[in-house]
């Protein structure tokens, strides 16, 4: 991936930004002809530009075309990190971002995914598959217990009460039967 004929990601002056679309860059192609294709990434869609045998051509995908944002790890290339936007056919997937530094590539990778409202994907090497699960746009997982900071429940339960341990009946708990019972009164 080149911006300007400096790879991109290879300093914080030329790193795409996930959040100023409407971007354009230069990605390596070794099918077409000089081989680079030229990439112009909008919110809503994506026009690779490359040249063929002598044939130029654009190409234009609505965003939704995409299966979603990738994170690939490629063991060949020194660990090298890629954030990528996956699409089923490889000749159309598409670069975005390539480090070393794998909690900068995660970061990238959900930044990109909240800027295209792309699901996150991961390649293992078999294919493409989702680390969440996911019901839609909506992120499944455990049940986290309900906070009751600013809940109309609040007011109505101490919360010393969610702290203090619940008092339990024993074998040595005194009991008292048949005695009187003293009440003081004024």
């Amino acid at each position: 991936m080149r911006m300007d004929g400096c790879p991109a990601g290879s300093g914080r002056a030329m790193r795409l930004d996930p959040f100023a679309l409407p971007v354009r860059f230069s990605a390596s192609d070794a099918k077409t002809d000089g081989y680079l294709r030229e990439v112009e990434l909008h919110r809503s869609c994506v026009v690779v530009r490359r040249s063929l045998a002598g044939m130029r051509m654009a190409v234009s995908l609505p965003i939704a075309a995409f299966a979603g944002v990738g994170l690939r790890y490629a063991a060949d290339a020194a660990g090298l990190i890629a954030v990528v936007l996956a699409h089923r056919d490889p000749g159309l997937t598409l670069p975005l971002f390539v480090s070393c530094d794998a909690d900068e590539a995660v970061a990238e990778w959900r930044a990109w995914g909240v800027s295209l409202r792309l699901q996150l994907l991961i390649d293992d090497g078999e294919g493409w598959h989702a680390p969440f699960t996911q019901l839609g746009e909506v992120r499944t997982g455990e049940v986290r217990p309900r906070r009751r900071r600013r809940s109309a429940l609040k007011r109505r339960r101490p919360s010393i009460l969610l702290r203090r341990p619940r008092g339990e009946l024993t074998d040595a708990t005194p009991v008292h039967r048949g005695e009187r019972e003293i009440v003081a009164r004024n």
